[in-house]
């Protein structure tokens, strides 16, 4: 059976409005993805790594409540789970401050056995942290040399600017691994200086042929050799935007994986396909604004199953 894997880190959130905490949940990226996927019962694994504490457990248990197989965890006993502090501002989107605590021993993980056509999410900084480079590598090369169906969000917060030099060629190995590139207007501006959708395309397929790229609530636009689009998105006044672009990803994921769309009919889709994938993907991303919780809740998802 075709399986989905995302890679990632893990953190524990605390959120913030207005100087007072709101919530407290698992977080990072990927595993917002992966547990909304989860909660719509798709065969999912996540590949992380979190300490043995009590943060730690308490994401443990929330993965696997949520349907998402955890074998490829690490469980360090040395050092604690990263905890994040979200602040929201007056959009209602999030700035970080992040407590790490890491374990020397870095990503000693079971790597998957990737079949053909599985899909593979991955992104953010954790895709690009130089201690654990090499490894993360290794396993992207592999789920693409098993002709895995692998998505790229390079996710790029203006917080590592400063070290876009040396962090932008992993970058750019990343696009070249992958099969969908997707990212935001903010993330292509501040990796490369493009503030349009055309001119982020020109850079992109020199890495990737697939490009997804969002720009909030100005529209999604899709870019292969064979296709361009531009999809409209709804207007909304969001609660939090934290886990808005994460559950776009499992959107995409979720059409691809429902429609039978392999690796190699991903350059092949016309306009309905792409209409079906980015409808699902905006859904997503809407639905998650409108709470502050960063994941699709179990009614949503109950209610997309029927």
């Amino acid at each position: 059976m075709r399986k989905i894997y995302g890679i990632g880190e893990t953190v524990f959130d605390i959120i913030f409005k207005d100087g007072n905490p709101q919530a407290a949940k698992a977080g990072g990226s990927v595993l917002n993805s992966m547990i909304s996927l989860g909660r719509l019962g798709l065969p999912v694994s996540f590949i992380s790594e979190y300490g043995l504490d009590n943060a730690g457990n308490l994401i443990d248990k929330f993965l696997k409540i949520n349907g998402v197989d955890t074998r490829f965890v690490n469980r360090y006993q040395k050092g604690n789970t990263t905890i994040s502090l979200a602040f929201l501002d007056e959009k209602n989107d999030a700035h970080y401050n992040f407590y790490k605590d890491h374990s020397d021993k870095r990503f000693d993980i079971d790597f998957p056995l990737f079949s053909s056509d599985d899909i593979l999410q991955f992104g953010s900084f954790y895709a690009i942290w130089p201690e654990i480079r090499e490894e993360f590598k290794k396993l992207i090369m592999d789920a693409a040399e098993s002709n895995a169906l692998v998505l790229y969000d390079p996710n790029f917060r203006k917080t590592h600017a400063s070290e876009l030099i040396s962090l932008k060629p992993m970058i750019l190995e990343n696009m070249e691994m992958a099969n969908i590139v997707r990212g935001s207007k903010e993330d292509f501006e501040e990796i490369f200086g493009v503030k349009s959708p055309n001119e982020a395309w020109k850079v992109i397929k020199n890495y990737c042929k697939c490009l997804v790229y969002t720009v909030n609530t100005e529209g999604v636009f899709v870019f292969t050799p064979h296709f361009s689009g531009e999809f409209p998105v709804k207007k909304i006044e969001p609660v939090s935007t934290i886990g808005a672009g994460d559950n776009f990803n499992a959107g995409v994921i979720t059409a691809i994986y429902r429609n039978n769309i392999l690796r190699d009919d991903l350059l092949k889709l016309e306009e309905p396909e792409w209409l079906n994938i980015i409808t699902t993907a905006t859904a997503f991303a809407t639905h998650v604004c409108l709470s502050i919780d960063n994941y699709l809740s179990v009614d949503f998802a109950k209610n997309f199953n029927q």
